[in-house]
């Protein structure tokens, strides 16, 4: 006797779709924090260059800046740990 019914079966795509689907999130949610990061280091790296005058040379990174910011929040549906994978050790 087998537990194997067509809707175990259909459970069981279901629950490895939604998890693909959550990685994918997940996935391209780190995708845009690193861009953010990326935008962010090259807005440092122009306020040193241009001193005083970085409000107006910078203006483009800075509002890029922003947008990524407000954009690229990461949620994770539980801890990053288990998101990713590792198990952590209690000492």
């Amino acid at each position: 006797m087998s537990n194997l019914t067509p809707e175990t079966i259909a459970g069981a795509y279901l629950l490895t779709a939604n998890k693909e689907e959550r990685q994918n999130i997940v996935r391209e949610q780190w995708i845009k924090t690193m861009q953010a990061r990326l935008v962010r280091e090259e807005l440092q790296k122009c306020h040193r260059a241009e001193g005083e005058n970085h409000y107006f040379a910078c203006s483009h990174l800075a509002k890029l800046y922003n947008e990524l910011q407000r954009d690229g929040k990461v949620s994770t549906h539980g801890s990053a740990d288990q998101v990713h994978g590792f198990r952590t050790v209690d000492a």
